[in-house]
């Protein structure tokens, strides 16, 4: 069975004031030709289908039309859950007519998909909060599906029935998990887990977030699951939310992924590749991976110049971009050149001035800036200089939560 697994389409999405939606029709539009193309049995989607719980009305039609296609008819299943993006009610809201078509939604991690069978042969066999098995057509393999969309610690442990406990997440997670693998997850069929949390092995460091993202990891969000947490029975388990395709637990299973986003969101997720990934699985057998990278949308550039001419000719040589510039210069920017930089780029999204020697300057022995660091890592900076202490945990995650929602807006 061939499974085709994306995440974090982030629709409605700008980059400061340019907006991305030409670009994510044209990488949607790649991935139903991709899906065609190799004959894929079921479509994953792992969550932050939007990037607001209220998505333009032009992102909306962008969404059910693009899963329309990928559906096929019903001759393909399409999965889509919630994930920390998105509003579970506005993703489950036309389940009754997706359902229809072969599209299932999951916004709530105790979402219950009702059993069902379509004229094309597609059919939800068995289902529970949290779970489905699946009759693919053109395929005698069963498919079962884990699927825990994304909520927070107290509302996981609230749809778990684990209010009251005092056990960590994880430790919830796994024994739910462990449960409803025993259950159903026998060799006979397909067993995957599809999720949108912030997954790592136990030891490694934590992963970083994507820049300007809501994190999962702040205060009242999720804790981290580590890779050990996942029954044996899953075969590949298919995450959402970082937008860097990456393997989780190289040593101990190499089928815990994140397929990462189809677009460059932000400027740290510059020169980045970006993929799918084709999960081709047989009832009893290791999944085998395949990576299969996107080719549309614009490339998400950086760039450091010394001098306005070097500037303009590497902005004529890189047209086809969204550019980050920083002006490394003797003095301040004028308007004149400012206006040169803009007219030989189209895509400039943000123009820096890096300033060596200002006249103004009080303190000629205060620290340099470096203006390539991201917003959280400058904040930290800043924080350590007035403060003379690092912010802590808490503090630094409400931050990030405040650039989060800067950006959405």
């Amino acid at each position: 069975m061939k499974i085709l697994h994306t995440s974090d389409w982030h629709l409605g999405k700008h980059l400061q004031n340019f907006p991305r939606h030409p670009e994510q029709q044209d990488v949607l539009q790649e991935i139903c030709e991709i899906a065609d193309r190799e004959q894929v049995h079921a479509v994953i989607i792992a969550g932050d289908l939007f990037d607001t719980f209220n998505p333009p009305i032009e992102s909306t039609e962008l969404f059910y039309k693009t899963l329309k296609r990928l559906a096929n008819n019903g001759k393909r299943a399409v999965i889509a859950i919630a994930g920390n993006h998105d509003s579970p009610d506005r993703i489950e809201a036309p389940d009754p007519l997706a359902r229809e078509c072969g599209i299932l939604f999951a916004g709530y991690p105790n979402s219950v998909i009702a059993p069902f069978k379509l004229e094309s042969g597609l059919e939800v066999t068995q289902s529970e909060a949290g779970f489905m098995e699946l009759k693919i057509p053109d395929t005698n393999e069963r498919l079962r599906i884990l699927m825990t969309p994304y909520a927070n610690e107290f509302r996981l442990k609230t749809y778990l029935g684990q209010e009251d406990s005092e056990e960590e997440l994880r430790t919830v997670l796994q024994h739910k998990w462990a449960e409803t693998a025993q259950k159903y997850c026998d060799n006979q069929g397909i067993n995957i887990l599809l999720s949108h949390l912030l997954v790592m092995k136990k030891g490694d460091e934590l992963p970083e977030e994507p820049e300007d993202e809501k994190p999962i990891l702040h205060v009242g969000g999720a804790q981290a699951i580590y890779s050990e947490n996942i029954p044996d029975e899953i075969q590949f388990t298919a995450l959402g939310h970082l937008h860097r395709k990456q393997t989780v637990d190289i040593q101990r299973n190499s089928n815990i992924l994140y397929s990462g986003s189809p677009l460059s969101y932000s400027f740290s997720e510059a020169n980045q590749k970006k993929f799918v990934l084709l999960a081709d699985i047989e009832p009893g057998k290791k999944a085998s991976i395949r990576e299969i990278e996107l080719k549309k949308g614009k490339h998400l550039l950086r760039k450091r110049s010394e001098s306005i001419d070097e500037a303009v000719e590497w902005l004529k040589d890189n047209p086809d971009s969204l550019v980050e510039l920083t002006m490394s210069t003797d003095t301040y920017l004028t308007s004149d050149e400012r206006k040169q930089l803009n007219a030989a780029h189209d895509g400039l999204v943000s123009l820096i001035p890096d300033v060596k020697n200002r006249g103004d300057r009080n303190d000629s022995n205060s620290n340099s800036i470096d203006l390539n660091k991201s917003m959280e890592a400058l904040f930290i900076d800043y924080f350590k200089q007035a403060k003379g202490q690092e912010p802590n945990e808490n503090l630094l995650n409400l931050f990030k939560e405040v650039l989060s929602e800067e950006e959405a807006q």
